[in-house]
This record gives structure tokens, sequence and C-alpha cells, in this order.
């Protein structure tokens, strides 16, 4: 016994036709029960009489629809998604299908295909953690969201690096990119620089915890809690808010994945390998981004402002700590000495506070009450061997500039742990220092030396570490 399917309009119209083959209704009753004409009906029986209930079977069944591709057409379609596309999803082949190739299909059709092929596998349904949902802002300009996003962006053409992304929360829209080495204080410095350059100062940045954002310990640096980041926000007005969980943001981490999705694609596709060619290229992909994925606004309002006369970004996105002066005038900085040159103001200054101001660029100023201190420096790494102290996000720079300094500095056994700690600018490695020059005692008109006044014990030993002084 054959075991036909049937689909239910099918199996209602075979319990028609038998009332029809019983004479309990006519076929004018049952074509206005199939809701067909009465010439259709007319045929549907004599169907039902000659072949029985497999005669109602839909003649299409098992043929190849009218609307299906050319079988030439779709193997095309599908080697160039498996040659070019193979890690792309439905939507973005389809994308690229039609930009590049000219080929146009729906994203669902060639969703289907990329399955039949194995080169895509549908997803199935997790139900999502449910967290409280949370409406945008209403204004462009109001909350930016800003985020840093490791991962190999030039797959296997280049190293593993950081993508600063700032989001708009009214908009979605990409409001900055900037690829760095990894997400430090100078990094986000110099990203934030040129995104106010750009758009102005935005009400509000929205980050996670990082301790470039936030400094748990209230005793570091100025003794209030804030960062060298949230000390430039403040003097320029700008409020920092640190969510309590990634889910708390959740739009720049959204956009983090869509970016490691298609920007990694983009990039391959022109050949990109490099920080500096990215860089080049991340404003036009962000006008592409955003005219995908950004929507309009509740309100049109721009909450964006200038900048003041007076707010001078290079002076103020710089890393300022405060080191006080010895009787020798002379400074300590970061495992460096650094000696004043002396002047009218700086011989005032021993035992008194200066400020050093270290730049993205890795210029490294002294100031004090407005003046810019000439120095020269001195390096002590060859008497300090303390390990530094290295975060998990600053690890890679750390490592890489410890190859650079093991490249250009001669081998010593006891030099085994000599890396600068906190930050990765390229600029910032200290030269070796000049030997200081003998004093030639003929060119002083006599052997002796006008004995000057008695130097304190500390003066006296600063100047014998400079080799100022000969030890007995």
């Amino acid at each position: 016994m054959a075991v036909l399917r049937m689909s239910t309009e099918e199996l209602s119209r075979v319990e028609t036709l038998m009332h029809v083959v019983s004479g309990r209704m006519t076929v004018t009753q049952a074509a206005r029960l199939m809701s067909v004409s009465r010439r259709h009906a007319h045929r549907l029986l004599t169907r039902y009489l000659d072949d029985g209930s497999s005669g109602l079977l839909s003649r299409r069944r098992g043929r190849p629809s009218n609307r299906r591709l050319d079988d030439a057409i779709r193997d095309q379609i599908v080697a160039l998604v498996r040659t070019h596309y193979h890690d792309f999803g439905p939507t973005l082949a389809a994308e690229y299908l039609a930009e590049r190739h000219d080929l146009r299909i729906s994203r669902e059709k060639l969703r289907q295909m990329m399955i039949e092929a194995g080169i895509w596998k549908d997803r199935q349904a997790r139900r999502p953690r449910p967290y409280q949902p949370r409406y945008r802002r209403d204004c462009r300009g109001e909350l930016i969201q800003i985020d840093g996003s490791k991962h190999w962006w030039f797959e296997d053409r280049g190293p593993q690096c950081t993508l600063l992304v700032y989001i708009d929360d009214a908009t979605s829209e990409l409001m900055h990119l900037r690829m760095v080495e990894s997400e430090s204080t100078f990094a986000y410095m110099e990203a934030t620089r040129a995104y106010i350059e750009r758009h102005g100062k935005p009400v509000a940045f929205y980050s996670d915890k990082h301790s470039v954002f936030r400094n748990a310990r209230a005793s570091a640096a100025r003794g209030d809690g804030m960062t060298h980041f949230g000390r430039a926000l403040d003097a320029l007005n700008i409020e920092i808010i640190c969510a309590n969980s990634p889910q708390a943001k959740g739009r720049v981490e959204r956009a983090n994945a869509t970016l490691q999705d298609r920007l990694v694609k983009a990039m391959r596709l022109e050949g990109i390998s490099s920080i500096a060619d990215a860089n080049d290229f991340l404003d036009s992909y962000m006008a592409r981004h955003n005219e995908r994925f950004a929507r309009p606004a509740f309100d049109v309002r721009d909450l964006h402002r200038p900048l003041a006369p007076h707010d001078d970004l290079r002076s103020i996105m710089v890393w300022r700590e405060q080191r006080t002066v010895t009787a020798a005038l002379t400074l300590h900085y970061n495992k460096a000495m650094f000696i004043l040159e002396p002047n009218d103001v700086s011989e005032k200054l021993a035992r008194k506070r200066v400020t050093v101001c270290e730049y993205p660029d890795g210029r490294l100023e002294i100031e004090h009450e407005g003046h810019v201190l000439p120095y020269r420096q001195f390096d002590k790494m060859r008497q300090v061997n303390q390990p530094a102290i290295v975060e998990n996000k600053h690890l890679d720079a750390a490592l890489l500039l410890a190859r650079q300094m093991q490249a250009i500095m001669p081998h010593h056994r006891k030099r085994n742990n000599d890396a600068p700690a906190r930050r990765d600018q390229p600029m910032h490695l200290f030269p070796e220092p000049e030997p200081p020059a003998k004093i030639d005692r003929r060119k002083l008109g006599g052997s002796k030396l006008k004995r000057g006044p008695r130097l304190s014990d500390e003066a006296l030993r600063e100047r014998r570490t400079l080799g100022f002084v000969q030890s007995t």
C-alpha cells in the first residue's frame, strides 16, 4: 500500500469530491467550497475518478521552480563566495556581490545557496539573557560611548592591535575610529583630541572601568582618584561616566562585533596590513558604515560644544606629575634623572615642586608657574633594576618595547629587567648619556681651582652620581 504525502488543501479536496461522487453534493457546490471555477472542479473530478486520491496531487511537486536561477549562475555565485567571501555572512556577501561583481541576489536566496554548498551554517536560536533595557539618549553628542577592541584586525598580514571606537548613543553613528598598538592613556588622549577637533566637546563619555578612565586608588597621582585622562576631560568640562558591566554599554560592544566582522574583511579586500594605512582608510569606511547602520536621533539638536578660547588641546592632553627639585637642581622621573640648566628661575627652585609634562608624541617639558625650564637628561637605567608593573592590556606594548631595547642596548647580566613601565609611546626612550667632559686645569690659568662654598652631603652625593666629583 502506497503512502501519499498530501497538503491540507489536497485532503480537503478529496473529502469534497467524495461527497460529489456519492451524490450528496453537486459539482457547482463543490467548486464553491474548494474556491475554484466550475470547469476546474470538473477537471479535478475527472482526475479523482481516473487516478484516485493521487490524481489530486500537485503536478509541480518535485519540479524546479520557474523562478530558479540558472545552474551556471548559481555555480558562479557559489564559486565567488567560496573564493573571496567564504567567511562573510549572507547579507554582507550579497552586498559585495552586487557592488564588485554586479550580481544581484536576495540575501535569503544567497543564504540557502550557501547552506546547500556547506559554506554557511544556521545558528540555533538561543534565548538571550534578560537585561534591563535602556532607551537611547535624545540628542546627538549627549553621550558618546568609547571602548577599545583588541583583535587581529589585519589577520595574518600584520600584528594584533587595538581599535578605539567612539559611537554616539542617540544615533549609533561611528563618530571616530583610530587604530593603535594598545589601549593606553596617550592613545586615548590623541584619539579624543582628534575627535574634539572634528566634532566639538560632547556632554559626556561613557566607558568601562579601565584604569585610563577610573583610578580605584584615591591616593594615586593627585590624591583625588582622578586619572590623567580624567583630569584632561575635567579641564575641558566633559563628564566621564564608567559603566558597571559590558551590557550597560552594549551599543559600542555590538559595534565592536560588527567591526570585527565587516572591517576586517574590508581591509583584507583593500590589502591593508599596517596601522598607518588602516587609519587612512577608516574615514572612508566610517561613511559607509554610518550610511548603513546609523539612525536619526529623537531630537534634531546637536549638543556638541565648540572649544572655548582658553581651551588648548595640545597642552591639556598631557601626562602631568609633580616632582621635587633637589638642592643640586635635579629631579627624578620615569627611571631617569633630569638636570635643570641654571638660570634666574631654576636657581630658586631647590626644594620646590615642579610639574613634569609628558606629551603623546614623546616630548617632555618641566614647568613651574607657567615657565618652561631648560634641562638635560641623565639616564640612570644602569643603576635601576626594578621590575615594571604592567597591566594586561599594555603587555603587548611592553614586550615590544623590551625587544626594541634589547636590540639597541648591549647585553649586561645585571640589566635583566630594564623596560620602562607604563606607557607605549614610540619616542619616549632615553638615549645613552654622553660621559661628562674632563676638566682641563691648564685652560683655567693655573693648576689649582678656587674652592667654592661647602656643599651639603646630599648635594655632594648627587654630584658624585653625575660624575662631577670623584669619589675618594
